[in-house]
């Protein structure tokens, strides 16, 4: 089932998601569904606040990167990611255009670090202990700071976010055009 994704500017986005355990309910049709969520919305990455519940809990699927020679490493990058957490972060900072499934028709460059050592469960609560690197890190990181209470406007200059203001404003009111369902807010 295909979910409505939650808009800049609801709490819940800004909110830490609590640790889940294997008996959290209907947990194998939520990881479908925000699959299928995120699929049709065209991410790459999805974040249980983003679908309005305040878990640690996100899913990734590279492969609409990996089409073509620029992400090759992605091909094969589909994951549930339940209760994760960074324990590292390695290397130079790198900028990289970043956009959000919560904040449409916005992308902004962000700098991250080029590696993550990620500690985290799959979907059938195995724990993994993984380093990851480059846009696969990159990927990890931004929904990282979801289940963190974090979006990727709060790592840009103070500048910049003052210039998205009014742009953030709308995205809230429901004033953007988009191909996915959303929750907005502050839709009158």
């Amino acid at each position: 089932m295909i979910l409505p994704i939650v808009a800049y500017g609801d709490p819940v986005l800004r909110k830490a998601g609590a640790a889940i355990d294997k008996n959290y309910p209907a947990l194998v049709k939520l990881i479908a569904d925000m699959f299928e969520t995120m699929e049709k919305a065209k991410g790459i990455g999805l974040a249980a606040p983003q679908i309005g519940k305040s878990i640690r809990l996100f899913v990734a699927d590279g492969s609409p990167f990996a089409e073509g020679d620029e992400h090759p490493e992605l091909k094969d990058f589909k994951k549930v990611f339940i209760n994760a957490h960074i324990v590292e972060e390695q290397g130079e900072e790198w900028n990289y255009s970043e956009g959000c499934l919560s904040i449409p028709k916005i992308r902004e460059e962000v700098k991250r670090k080029p590696t993550v050592r990620l500690k985290y469960m799959d979907e059938n609560f195995a724990a993994h202990e993984e380093l990851f690197s480059g846009i696969t890190a990159r990927i990890i990181q931004h929904e990282c700071d979801h289940i963190d209470g974090k979006l990727f406007i709060d790592r840009i200059n103070t500048l910049r976010r003052t210039l998205l203001k009014s742009r953030l404003a709308d995205i809230s009111k429901g004033n953007v055009d988009v191909e996915y369902k959303m929750k907005f807010p502050l839709k009158k």
